[in-house]
């Protein structure tokens, strides 16, 4: 029993190490669609601090079970219980929340992407790191606009300009993906003026591609947690086993009268 609990502590050090690497890879990625979400949505950014907090717990939590098993401390072996319970718990009410809020984090995420296509502006330094992320997702997913190049119409300078430039991240020609930012000039446009029918760009919208990418991920997150979660419950039994076992020998170690 004690060897089993060893390995589990051992595997929660790893796990809370694994769980405290993606929350901080959330907060610190800035090159991919993670870094649209989490520098615009609030929600994100607070998912990102509890999963670096409940990393830090579980890798505590390891090492306080350890130190337990080892000296049999039934105290310590409780209080590994009771927080593993509630981590638990947490992630369950977790899972629940994203399931039954799914729809509404699909609609904030359309609001921030175009609302971050109306008001792109490549001389606009404070949002150039969030800005280069929607780009790097365009140029990777090969896609333009949430759900068509038409919505980058309605970008404020693209408008001033009578659409006769487009964003170069959208582009099917290599040369402009060279640059992978800002806006590139239309070659001819007719009389001045130009719509979305005639930039050299993918037709398709980022929200099929995204969708699928988030899904893959999910499935990947949704994985681990699940992982997390059966050794968490098996540690808890373990826990609770370990705290018995020491009780009985405490009673078989009083003196008969």
């Amino acid at each position: 029993l004690h060897k089993t609990m060893y390995v589990l502590f051992l595997l929660f050090q790893i796990l809370g190490a694994v769980i405290l690497g993606f929350g901080i890879w959330i907060l610190a990625d800035k090159t991919s669609f993670i870094a649209v979400l989490q520098m615009s949505s609030p929600s994100l950014k607070t998912g990102a601090y509890i999963l670096i907090g409940v990393g830090a717990l579980t890798m505590l939590m390891g090492f306080l079970g350890c130190l337990g098993a080892v000296n049999e401390i039934r105290c310590l072996l409780g209080l590994y219980f009771t927080c593993l319970m509630i981590i638990l718990l947490a992630q369950i009410a977790a899972a629940l929340v994203i399931y039954f809020q799914k729809e509404t984090l699909k609609d904030e995420l359309s609001n921030i992407v175009v609302d971050l296509i109306e008001n792109y502006d490549p001389s606009d330094e404070d949002k150039r790191n969030l800005q280069d992320a929607w780009d790097y997702v365009q140029i990777q997913i090969a896609c333009c606009g949430w759900t068509g190049a038409k919505e980058w119409e309605n970008n404020e300078i693209l408008k001033n300009k009578s659409n006769t430039e487009y964003p170069c991240s959208c582009s099917n020609r290599s040369k402009d993906l060279v640059e992978g930012r800002g806006f590139c000039n239309l070659e001819d446009p007719v009389n001045g003026t130009a719509t979305y029918a005639d930039w050299p760009v993918h037709e398709q919208g980022c929200m099929d591609g995204v969708e699928e990418w988030l899904k893959d991920n999910l499935g990947i997150i949704l994985g681990v947690c699940s992982g997390v979660a059966v050794i968490e419950l098996l540690g808890m039994i373990l826990s609770i086993s370990l705290c018995k076992n020491i009780h009985s020998e405490d009673y078989t170690k009083v003196p008969k009268s």
